[in-house]
């Protein structure tokens, strides 16, 4: 193990849970009690935790329900979790026992939630476990009450900073391809090196893995660190908090596993401090405003499931209101896919009273409208009252639209004691519709900038286009007095107030004309080159079809759009050709949803639908043709903000009427700091662009652009060119966002010859991506892929150190440093892609390597010396791969042999070594050539295991190097026939 991963982060891991209560063992030291290191489940501890928890339940139970736990039957790892998570924290397991009034089914209880002291934590590092496909060490695991919940995978610092997370992540699929069944049990996967730490669930990439940054209750000061490490342990492993999150904070949402962020978190356990303190019901209430993208729908489940669990609010009833039938429908889908029980749609108003009548554990999804009622004779709408209940949650969605008018009032007349919560992207503060001076005082907020630098959600960027026919409001003026310039101003007037509005400008033939190939032009170079999607908004109904019209003309069969609005009864022909029905609307959203290499459908064009509560990660762009203010505004940009690749890093509004001055009127209602970084503009990327171009630059100052074998070498350090591949990939990104747009032409020529030294020296160092070359958006692809066909390099992979033509490859080079540099990588790369067929030679080969380099650095050898030795290095592999052993041995018979010299040097012949390891591959040969499938029968793989260790046990090996080479064993033979 790296020494740092140890002192630096696994060992302050530990100590931290020791000082919140954790037990803590090494590995080794629980072998003892695993029945050996094929035992995930610590069977005696669950046993004991509970026999604790179940003062009733008899020896025998507790034995079947440890065998329940331990011996699962599940189609796959997803359905296996997904059961064992239910068994653990959702409706738990029962068992049939007389407790004096019959057999009856009883519940067992596996933690105990009120007292944390009754349950078992233990923290162990390094434990190993072992099975058929061989031996896992975890850094990290977390057993409570035995069961392996929590696994932590600690980098070293030293690590690239950039290569820590996805490494992290990469070593669970490892551990997850041979040990699936730890992963039964796992609710939280971590990855830390101190300094950076976030947290995931099974299956999750590495983009889904989320920061911890507030160690909320707890504040910094208390924790007494800024580290992200001891933050993260701070907020989510206290005792109380790891068993909160994994109790309610874990959601299955379709086929993804999804645990809270830690904004998601705060914001849930703040509203239920100030329901269970206060008990006015005008004070619990609240708003949580988290900006739109930031999870607000998986907010209010998580809160829901709380709330069900708080026994003095005995099963509250839980209302969910929205004011759109889109938003109304995305809720309730939200609450089915996590799997919250019977979250029913109020139909008609009639129904809604009647479902508000039903009393506690009912969940109903409502629109707001529903709250109608007719008015009494003095014309005030007579509402009745429904229910006097206390344990009433009311939770409004985008609170501020429709919550100031009778509806509203309705809905307080009927629950008079309801506590009402507003969640909402955009809150008001205007003093007439305050959204905290309707629900009360802010619970949590999470800003526009919080969420970008969190990466919850990408910037938004603005680019204003075409000022020569973009309308601003006071341009209306100027145009109408040009164009009626023969009335006299008396008249002009008359005619303006009768005929003339912003609509007219805006759809006047010519302007939209320009401004639809305009959209195509940009669409095509800008988004779709990224494979990512676009929404138009124009200004009316009429507007949208004419766009639409327009666009796929102009389109010419290169993308598929659709236009969406709400129908009209008295629409004419050319509007009803366009409605379409509900179900159509979905499929239509549903296919605007996916890749562009699945569905051409990349442009939806709208007027009022979808600008609020849509949520596609795939939309980058949305061109911007109408009037919109305030918090309509802000939720309709919101659209692009949504994460969707690790190469969407930025949002788009391309805005043709000018709403920038409506933008900074809606930035005015609320306080700078939280709406801080809602647009910027493209502009603000240029001084970026220029600070990374010149970190990009800096790697090869002094050499000229035709000085191409030099900037290569200066690239042969594996950690000075992953230094320069995060400096060219951010370089890359900006260029990005800023082409094609003339500003980014000064900078062109460098990214072409960054783009050609990069792919060189990939190629000639043998790192294994030599097709990827630019890892950042399709147009610097383009540009660098086009360069390097001109200079006529041929982007292809590198030339294996196998291949014939290899040395030749190597001779091209004029320095002789070059010639080494290449060969050195080009062993390294092949001793990495072979390690497996022969651990102990192929290890062996590469200290040979690192010591030659060693002696080189240290001027203990001239180039020249390095170049034979390294070409003789060289040599053995080729002799390896062909087949001529250094033993005398069969090349397949050889790795059991090598790995035995290892173990037993100087302690046993050498004869003696080559018969056993003559014997174990030609019994591991005849046991699994006959079944082509050897590999996947779990059963076959114990038996042949435990055969195999009788075998190695006979020839007097110890019963811990026998678990060890059988283990080693088996894996050499998957490799070799598998």
């Amino acid at each position: 193990m790296e020494p740092l991963e140890y002192t630096e982060v696994e060992l302050p891991f530990i100590e931290q849970l020791q000082s919140y209560g954790y037990i803590y063992m090494k590995g080794s030291e629980l072998d003892a009690e695993r029945n050996g290191r094929g035992s995930i489940v610590l069977e005696t501890r669950l046993f004991n935790a509970i026999k604790r928890l179940n003062h009733w339940i008899s020896d025998v139970n507790i034995e079947k329900v440890v065998k329940q736990l331990v011996a699962l039957q599940a189609e796959d790892l997803w359905d296996a979790n997904k059961t064992m998570y239910d068994w653990l924290f959702g409706q738990g397991i029962s068992i049939l026992q007389d407790l004096g009034g019959g057999k009856k089914n009883q519940t067992v209880r596996l933690f105990d939630f009120e007292n944390m002291d009754n349950n078992e934590f233990l923290v162990v590092n390094q434990v190993s476990y072992t099975n058929a496909n061989g031996t896992i060490r975890p850094d990290i695991v977390l057993y409570i009450n035995g069961l392996p919940l929590v696994l932590i995978e600690c980098k070293s610092p030293k690590l690239k900073w950039d290569q820590q997370l996805p490494e992290g992540v990469r070593q669970f699929d490892r551990y997850r391809e041979t040990h699936e069944k730890l992963f039964w049990y796992n609710q939280i996967l971590i990855v830390t090196s101190r300094d950076r730490a976030r947290a995931g669930t099974i299956l999750a990439r590495p983009q889904h893995y989320g920061l911890w940054k507030d160690p909320y209750p707890l504040t910094m000061q208390e924790v007494g660190s800024e580290r992200a490490q001891d933050i993260l342990v701070a907020g989510m492993f206290r005792k109380e908090a790891i068993m909160d999150l994994m109790r309610n904070f874990i959601v299955f949402d379709g086929k993804v596993k999804k645990l809270a962020r830690y904004q998601q978190y705060r914001a849930v356990n703040k509203a239920i401090d100030r329901i269970m303190e206060e008990d006015k019901p005008s004070l619990r209430g609240g708003v949580v405003w988290h900006t739109q993208g930031s999870g607000k729908s998986l907010t209010m489940v998580y809160l829901a499931m709380k709330l069900r669990r708080v026994p003095s609010l005995e099963n509250p009833m839980i209302v969910v209101v929205t004011d759109r039938q889109d938003l109304d429908d995305q809720i309730t889908k939200t609450f089915q896919q996590c799997g919250f029980p019977n979250p029913t749609q109020a139909t008609s108003v009639a129904d809604l009273k009647h479902q508000l009548g039903k009393g506690p554990g009912t969940t109903i999804m409502t629109l707001i409208q529903k709250f109608q009622g007719a008015e009494n004779e003095e014309g005030i709408p007579d509402f009745p009252v429904i229910s006097q209940a206390k344990n009433i949650i009311v939770m409004t969605d985008e609170s501020h639209r429709s919550q100031y008018k009778g509806l509203a009032m309705n809905m307080r007349k009927a629950l008079p004691n309801a506590t009402f919560i507003g969640f909402t992207g955009t809150p008001i503060e205007k003093k007439k519709r305050s959204t905290t001076g309707k629900f009360g005082s802010y619970i949590d907020k999470y800003t526009i900038e919080q969420a970008v630098e969190d990466g919850a959600t990408v910037q938004i960027y603005y680019e204003s286009r075409l000022p020569n026919v973009h309308v601003k409001g006071d341009s209306l003026d100027e145009i109408f007095n040009r164009v009626f310039f023969e009335y006299d101003e008396d008249t002009r007037e008359k005619i303006k107030q009768k005929h003339v509005n912003e609509e007219l400008i805006l759809t006047a033939p010519e302007r939209m004309e320009e401004i639809a190939l305009d959209i195509v032009r940009h669409f095509e170079s800008h988004i779709l080159v990224n494979g990512y999607k676009a929404q138009v908004v124009a200004v009316s109904r009429m507007a949208a079809v004419k766009y639409k019209q327009l666009i796929d003309q102009y389109a010419a069969g290169q993308f598929e759009t659709a236009v969406i609005f709400s129908a009209g009864h008295n629409d004419g022909k050319e509007l009803r050709q366009y409605h379409i029905t509900k179900e159509e609307e979905k499929k239509l959203i549903e296919r605007f949803k996916k890749p562009f290499s699945e569905d051409k459908l990349a442009m939806l064009i709208v007027c009022d639908k979808l600008l609020t509560g849509f949520d596609a990660p795939i939309e980058q762009v949305m061109y911007l043709d109408k009037p919109l203010r305030e918090h309509n505004l802000l939720q309709a940009i919101a659209r692009t903000n949504r994460r969707y690749d690790d190469n969407k890093t930025y949002g788009l509004i391309v805005d043709y009427f000018g709403v920038s001055r409506f933008l900074d009127q809606a930035l005015e209602i609320f306080s700078s700091n939280d709406v801080k970084g809602a647009l910027h503009s493209i502009d603000d990327e240029l001084p970026r662009l220029e600070q990374r171009h010149r970190s990009a630059m800096r790697f090869f100052d002094g050499l000229k652009k035709t000085q191409r074998e030099e900037s290569v070498l200066r690239l042969s350090d594996e950690d000075v060119r992953a230094d320069f591949e995060i400096a060219y990939k951010r370089f890359a990104e900006s260029m990005d966002k800023v082409m094609p747009s003339p500003k980014a032409q000064p900078f062109v020529g460098d990214l072409k010859h960054l783009g050609l030294i990069r792919q060189l020296a990939k190629s000639r160092f043998s790192v294994d991506d030599g097709l990827d070359i630019s890892d950042c958006g399709e147009k610097v692809r383009e540009l660098v892929y086009k360069h390097l066909q001109s200079e006529g390099i041929e982007v292809r992979e590198p030339v294996s150190i196998l291949d014939a033509a290899f040395k030749e490859e190597v001779e091209h080079n004029v320095l002789p440093e070059t010639k080494a540099a290449q060969i050195e990588h080009a062993i390294k790369r092949e001793i990495s892609v072979r390690m497996e067929e022969d651990e102990v030679f192929y290890t062996s080969l590469k200290e040979k390597v690192e010591d030659l380099l060693t002696r080189f650095k240290e001027r203990q050898m001239d180039i020249y010396e390095l170049l034979d030795k390294l070409y003789a290095a060289r040599e053995e592999i080729l002799s390896k791969v062909e087949g001529q052993t250094q033993s005398g041995l069969k090349p397949e018979e050889e790795p059991y042999f090598n790995k035995l010299i290892e173990v037993f040097e100087g302690q046993r012949e050498m004869d003696e070594l080559k018969e056993i390891a003559v014997e174990v591959h030609q019994f591991i040969e005849d046991k699994v050539t006959s079944i082509p499938d050897w590999t996947r029968k779990n059963d076959f793989k114990r038996t042949l295991n435990a055969e195999l260790k009788v075998r190695l046990l006979v020839k007097k090996i110890n019963m811990s190097d026998a678990s060890m080479l059988v283990g080693y064993f088996t894996a050499l033979a998957e490799v070799q026939y598998g």
